[in-house]
């Protein structure tokens, strides 16, 4: 059997096939910006987005058709042999603790229940739009609740499901659509995508989630080849595509009370200097500067994600620091801010210079497709250099 077919005959991929056939038929120092009241050093944003009703709620496969892990284990960062420099992972830092999450185990399962530093917390990517946000995990009834797949979408979105009480809540809202929980929402925790080299570099002491999940999956290859070719329509949307775009064009999405802002990626590629770039964006009366670094590969390119295209990773921060608003550009390869000539990393840290060891604060933002992060914020303003 070929990869392709065995991948679609697997009861995770199922997802694609069933899909194609429904197609068919940290406290700022400016003392306006919002402070993220669970203290995770975001600066704290939220969506605006558009109005949703059950009635747009697809079903795809059964619930947990795509298990969910509840019961992860991981391995120190220095002894992992089984990612490439350039593999795609989810950076999440909880209380000065940091662990990769990598796509190339998130893209089968999608959510992991996890606890960091006694912090219940789930960490998810949904494929079909690029997106991953970690959310603390609610009290519900006295009890921490865990999440699971309903097997349903919303715009092409994963709909997750609390084991409390069934609620169905989108993952790029992160409020409840349906069920005693219904507009109730999340507290988001700062997570991005970075290279696994990257990760590493930043954090020798992190640990990584293990492929030993309980599960029997090709931890490696992506189950969704091809899919993010910017000439193909996204399956399993059945709205219209902002043409401003293409549809599974990758964007950073921001939010600030009314307003949203999405910086393309490909502007950020284009205005790079020797693979970085530092952009200023302006969200709502908030100061941000989005860092993008090329070097992490694409997860939902070939087949063999090792060997995908590079696409680069972005992050947002505020550019308050100390009572001043910090420039940033790049200079020999290194994004350094005007003020001091600090260097900066693709986490938001100053590595070296007269702010070293200083960290900015990191704004709220979501990887997305285009697509996606369009039709959940309609007005949306797309970035130009």
């Amino acid at each position: 059997m070929t990869r392709f077919g065995w991948v679609v005959g697997s009861g995770l991929l199922l997802v694609v096939s069933v899909a194609l056939i429904l197609y068919i038929v940290a406290r700022p120092e400016d003392p306006t910006d919002d402070l993220d009241p669970a203290g995770t050093g975001a600066v704290g944003t939220r969506a605006n987005p558009a109005h949703l009703e059950p009635k747009d709620i697809v079903e795809v496969i059964p619930p947990d058709g795509i298990p969910a892990i509840d019961d992860p284990s991981f391995v120190d960062a220095s002894t992992v042999d089984w990612l490439t420099a350039h593999e795609p992972v989810i950076a999440v830092e909880v209380a000065g603790r940091t662990r990769a999450y990598p796509l190339q185990i998130l893209t089968w399962h999608e959510i992991v229940n996890d606890t960091i530093a006694g912090r219940p917390i789930a960490v998810t990517f949904c494929p079909l739009c690029n997106t991953a946000i970690a959310f603390e995990r609610p009290t519900i009834g006295g009890e921490v609740t865990t999440f699971g797949t309903s097997g349903k979408l919303i715009n092409s979105n994963l709909l997750m499901y609390d084991r409390a009480t069934k609620s169905l809540w989108p993952q790029v809202t992160g409020v409840a659509l349906t069920g005693p929980m219904k507009g109730r929402e999340l507290e988001r925790i700062p997570a991005q995508i970075v290279a696994w080299t990257d990760f590493v570099s930043a954090h020798p002491d992190g640990v990584v989630l293990s492929r030993d999940t309980g599960y029997e999956r090709r931890y490696g290859e992506n189950p969704y080849p091809g899919y993010d070719d910017v000439e193909k329509a996204p399956f399993l949307y059945s709205g219209e595509v902002d043409g401003r775009l293409a549809a599974v064009e990758r964007v950073l999405g921001m939010s600030r009370g009314s307003k949203s802002v999405a910086v393309p990626y490909f502007r950020l590629q284009e205005s790079a200097s020797r693979g970085v770039a530092a952009a200023h964006v302006n969200v709502a009366d908030l100061a941000v500067v989005v860092f993008w670094k090329k070097g992490t590969v694409s997860a939902l390119d070939q087949a063999d994600i090792s060997a995908s295209r590079d696409v680069g990773a972005a992050a947002a921060f505020s550019r308050m620091l100390g009572g001043s608003t910090l420039h940033f550009m790049v200079r020999n390869g290194s994004i350094v801010d005007r003020e001091t000539r600090s260097r900066w990393d693709i986490f938001g840290r100053a590595t070296s210079g007269k702010l070293a060891g200083r960290q900015l604060r990191r704004l709220d933002a979501t990887d997305s497709f285009w697509f996606d992060w369009a039709a959940f914020h309609p007005e949306t303003e797309v970035w130009r250099p």
